[in-house]
């Protein structure tokens, strides 16, 4: 292995992951556990497995450093389901086709794992001792999130992945912001908050509507409500700093993909997604279950949010039922890894700038947040591909990434392990 570039070894190490399949659920992480395990020792990284079932194994390695701050780099292996009938090619070949690397997961986000495996196994090669230790976490379980994964870790084996500064997921699009090179770099995320509207009427026949009080025409007032309903804005730091950047805080006077990044960042959202009524047609509903995904801005209280709702909504016959709360956190801008970062990218790229953004939906940063304290941000640049094109083939049919993009994102890496363990 040490006879080859760090490009051509992140291409055969994806590969090899993305013949793995770990799509959850049910999981199967550890086939990913264990090959990169084998591969990381194999460099002379010590690694552990912890598994809080045996199938499904995180594994932890660690470079030694002299005591200073620790940085984790931190990902997933597992990934979400595939349609081969969708596919050009076998979503589990990892084939090699025109510069780019096809397989479930080669974007979301076995590309990264790739990367950063590279990256320490090159740096530990290099008998590079940094300030203080590089961890490398790939864990299972991140797109489902049942208890395996990060948060287990975090929970039940907190020393082995505690670190001060963290790299995940979440940022590195590439965008041309008032003609300059603009990176995205995710440094604070969204609280996912779903709520149900619980709509009350009368039931009764369906052939007399005028005997009932149907609960469906009810929650129909209320979605058309939810569809003119406009938040009040909140400029957090992140937003401020991307908006003086792009130079105004008119959205009316951006493209669409701008706006589409800028406006989540200023305000909660409201998504009515699944309704539930009549279990029979012949029958008016007396009650109407309406579940709306709802995400709300780093340090804004479920409190705060419903009295906003409920005052667009008024005075109806209904419940408003908070789901769950997950996520929501956010890291400081000026900080050591922010400038490491920022640095890679104007050595990068004459003339380009690193944006902070808020994340519309959360990664597992915010366990390390709120676990530690650590300063989590995403971020691993891909220019090859246009975003829009990555955007659209996370999660969808032929997800593939470019080796370009994938040696840039090693490069990356090995650059803020380097940058922060001076």
């Amino acid at each position: 292995m040490a006879t080859i570039s760090v490009r051509d070894e992140a291409t055969e190490l994806l590969q090899e992951l993305l013949r793995a399949n770990t799509v959850n659920p049910p999981g199967n992480e550890t086939i990913a556990a264990d090959l990169l395990r084998a591969y990381l020792e194999d460099a002379g990284v010590a690694c552990e497995l912890y598994a809080r079932v045996p199938e499904r194994a995180n594994i932890v390695a660690r470079i030694p450093g002299r005591g200073g701050p620790t940085l984790a780099l931190i990902s997933h292996t597992d990934t979400v389901r595939a349609d081969p009938e969708e596919w050009t090619v076998d979503p589990w070949s990892g084939e090699l086709r025109d510069g780019q690397i096809w397989g479930r997961g080669a974007l979301d986000m076995k590309s990264h794992v790739a990367a950063a495996a590279v990256a320490v196994a090159a740096l530990a090669r290099e008998g590079f001792v940094p300030g203080g230790d590089i961890v490398f976490v790939a864990s299972a379980d991140e797109e489902v999130g049942e208890e395996f994964g990060l948060s287990w870790l975090c929970a039940n084996h907190p020393d082995a992945i505690r670190a001060d500064y963290c790299v995940n997921e979440g940022g590195g699009d590439r965008l041309t912001i008032g003609g300059r090179p603009a990176y995205l770099c995710g440094t604070a995320e969204k609280m996912s908050s779903p709520f149900l509207l619980r709509v009350h009427g009368r039931s009764g026949h369906a052939s007399m509507p005028g005997i009932a009080d149907n609960a469906l025409v009810r929650a129909a007032r209320l979605i058309g409500r939810l569809a003119e309903y406009r938040p009040k804005t909140h400029v957090l730091p992140e937003a401020e700093a991307f908006l003086e950047l792009v130079g105004t805080s008119d959205l009316k006077q951006l493209d669409p993909p701008l706006r589409a990044i800028v406006e989540p960042m200023l305000a909660h959202s409201i998504s009515p997604t699944i309704i539930e009524a009549s279990k029979q047609r012949n029958v008016i509903p007396a009650r109407c279950d309406l579940v709306c995904d709802c995400r709300l801005l780093p340090g804004e209280t479920q409190a705060d949010a419903e009295a906003e709702i409920r005052a667009a909504l008024g005075e109806d016959n209904y419940e408003l039922i908070w789901l769950e709360g997950v996520g929501g956190s956010a890291s400081p801008l000026d900080t050591p890894l922010w400038r490491a970062i920022e640095s890679f990218v104007h050595a990068e790229e004459a003339g380009a700038v690193l944006a902070p953004v808020v994340l519309a939906g959360f990664t597992d940063s915010h366990f390390m947040r709120e676990a530690f304290g650590t300063v989590c941000y995403g971020f691993f640049p891909m220019r090859a591909m246009d975003c829009e094109v990555a955007a659209a083939l996370i999660h969808s049919a032929d997800e593939r990434i470019p080796v370009d993009d994938l040696e840039l994102g090693t490069r990356f890496l090995m650059h803020v392990a380097r940058t922060l363990g001076e």
